[in-house]
């Protein structure tokens, strides 16, 4: 073998092992981060879109640009399952004066 086809076969095998040490740290840490992911879309921030259940075997609209899937209502298309802050005031309530 030349030197040419050992450069492209060490290129190669150094891309497959670094899409597999990529995929093993994914599969450990996901994207999302501290947050859980979307019970929803699964995390992947995008679901079935309406067109193909009422279609008859097409897809397509306008929502999904004929591709199927649409961004997830739950998680806002981000993937992940963060919570909403919010502030709760509990005020006293209004006694009549005596």
């Amino acid at each position: 073998m030349g030197p040419i086809v050992l450069t492209q076969l060490a290129t190669g095998l150094s891309v497959i092992a670094g899409a597999v040490l990529v995929k093993s740290v994914m599969d450990h840490n996901p994207m999302a981060g501290p947050f859980p992911r979307c019970p929803s879309c699964n995390g992947t921030g995008r679901v079935t879109c309406l067109c193909t259940r009422w279609s008859d075997r097409d897809v397509g609209c306008r929502t999904c640009s004929g591709s199927g899937r649409m961004g997830c209502s739950s998680c806002g298309g981000t993937g992940t399952g963060r919570p909403i802050p919010a502030r709760v005031v509990i005020r006293p309530p209004n006694r009549p004066p005596n």
